[in-house]
């Protein structure tokens, strides 16, 4: 499989997009006046403790206090190791090249982020003691601490964190508190998994390394050399930090003391791989930047790496924007003829597949199974490109055959083993229905680009002129009974609604007009929604 990625930089936003033999399979934006929060590393206040929810709130500084529970809290902190140099080998060695360049550009993140750095008190480093698991225990009002943003604001949520700081380079993660060493799932060979474990367990004892490591999918078939670098280079970000905490002035009720990578180079650092034939960018500046990024931290890209110049633009030329506008919608049509409804909601995101115009050939059956099986791939692809997240039910044709569901649900489960977030599969239930759940640790597509509409108020649907013109009639009783002094009722409502009252209900309105002993008369507002209305006493 080829693949692609193309940046495109504008004024106001960053976009990253993944080409997978040439269709579009992810999208990255970043809007330059709201970053995202993943990943940063702040020093934080303690606003309120909640026993009851073994949980906290921590003012990192944004517009939301961010949210701390006791489970993404580590046991036991420690603090970081002191290095020293190899025999023979000059001392500054092991700090990155050229630190200062580095650091102005190398301010990273990371896409797992269970782990973690120890809790700092307002004096100074503080061990909890573990006994101490309730949070009522560990943390009080007023309290600074260390944490690093798991997730980003979602709705009227704010920021998940956690005090267990992971920091990842281009091969590794390194977990300051931790002392475990792992490796990524992804790597399946048990003697390549071997060899990293025991290579990363040499080289911390080499360099007194104390913390834990997980080497990442890229670090598969790496030289030892390639990864003893990146520690030297994750030890020394580890140590800009602390130095960076106690600098803070402790009147400041919080502080960023590390910022993810901007979205240009997060995505050379965490998407590129041996797949990848080319990194098209439209902007000179960001080019420059890339190229001497990737000449540092991922050499083997930094060839393909192009310059777009043509006037077109780059999302054009690659029909990424048609296919961004498609995924904003709900409904998916699929090649044989079948469609997916997709639904997201506050509580989980529902996905519909149906046959549509597809008849088959053979058999009912067989018609089913190869729309479900089809679906199977447009599934994964829309859950990757809209990043839905969260609990998913999918709702399959219902299949007879036992087979027939082992098979769709082997081949849901091979597409998803592309995608880069976790995610959980059940079985097909009886009623054809999978539940699944997808980590999320940003907002979807839709909640990033679109808002709730002004005129449904987020439904998807609105009143029938019908109900509308059967509310003014019910409206206009209750004001009469309630009001003796009005001469005329004045309807003031959307076209459509008007027009009804003037035809189709015309008769309704001469028995009531009748009935009240009063006129009624009719002016349209442009302005108003269909199921806005005002009834104006005369």
């Amino acid at each position: 499989m080829s693949e692609e990625l193309l940046i495109n930089i504008s004024p106001m936003e960053s976009r990253v997009a993944v080409l997978d033999n040439g269709i579009l399979g992810e999208i990255y934006i970043e809007r330059h006046h709201k970053l995202g929060l993943v990943g940063n590393i702040y020093l934080g206040t303690v606003v309120r403790v909640l026993p009851g929810m073994q949980a906290a709130f921590v003012d990192i500084g944004q517009s939301r206090t961010a949210f701390l529970h006791v489970n993404d809290m580590q046991r036991e902190p420690r603090p970081v190791a002191e290095t020293k140099p190899k025999a023979g080998e000059d001392s500054t060695k092991g700090k990155n090249k050229d630190t200062d360049k580095d650091s102005a550009i190398l301010e990273a993140s990371t896409d797992g982020r269970d782990f973690a750095p120890p809790m700092v008190s307002t004096q100074s480093t503080e061990i909890i003691p573990a006994s101490k698991t309730l949070i009522q225990h560990r943390l009080h009002e007023s309290q600074r601490i260390l944490v690093q943003v798991t997730k980003d604001q979602l709705g009227s949520k704010g920021a998940r964190l956690t005090t267990n700081i992971s920091l990842p380079s281009r091969y590794l993660v390194y977990l300051p508190s931790s002392e475990h060493i792992g490796i990524s799932q992804r790597i399946d060979g048990e003697e390549e998994r071997t060899r990293l474990k025991t290579e990363l367990s040499s080289l911390m004892q080499t360099v007194n390394l104390k913390g834990g490591l997980i080497a990442r999918t890229a670090a598969e078939r790496v030289p030892v050399d390639k990864l003893e670098e990146d520690i030297y280079y994750l030890l020394q970000l580890w140590r800009t930090i602390c130095a960076r905490r106690q600098e803070i002035n402790h009147h400041q009720s919080s502080e960023l003391i590390y910022q993810e990578l901007s979205l240009p180079l997060r995505s050379i650092r965490d998407l590129v791989h041996a797949d990848t034939e080319k990194v098209i960018i439209d902007n000179t500046q960001v080019y420059e930047q890339v190229r001497y990024f990737a000449k540092e931290f991922v050499p083997f890209v930094y060839d393909r790496i192009v310059h777009y110049t043509a006037e077109q633009s780059l999302f054009d030329v690659n029909r990424v924007e048609d296919d961004l506008r498609d995924a904003l919608k709900r409904r998916v049509d699929l090649k044989s003829g079948g469609y997916l409804i997709i639904d997201q909601t506050e509580a989980m995101t529902t996905i519909d597949v149906n046959t549509g115009s597809f008849v088959g050939g053979r058999s009912l059956e067989d018609t089913v199974y190869k729309t479900n099986l089809e679906a199977t791939h447009a599934i994964a692809r829309q859950l990757r490109l809209r990043n839905l997240g969260g609990i998913i039910i999918l709702d399959f044709i219902d299949m007879l055959e036992q087979q027939h569901k082992d098979d769709v649900l082997e081949s849901l489960q091979s597409q998803l083993a592309q995608d880069y977030a976790k995610t959980k599969i059940t079985q097909v239930s009886e009623l054809g229905l999978v539940e699944m759940t997808r980590k999320r640790t940003r907002e979807s597509l839709g909640q990033q680009l679109c808002e709730p509409c002004s005129t449904c108020q987020g439904r998807g649907f609105v009143k029938t002129a019908e109900t509308v013109c059967f509310e003014i009639f019910r409206e206009i009783m209750r004001c009469a009974r309630t009001y003796n002094s009005p001469k005329k009722f004045t309807v003031v409502a959307h076209a459509a609604v008007i027009d009804l009252l003037l035809t189709s209900e015309s008769d309704t309105v001469a028995d009531l007009e009748y009935l009240l002993g009063r006129v009624i008369t009719f002016d349209v507002e442009n302005l108003y929604t269909q199921e806005q209305y005002d009834i104006v006493l005369d």
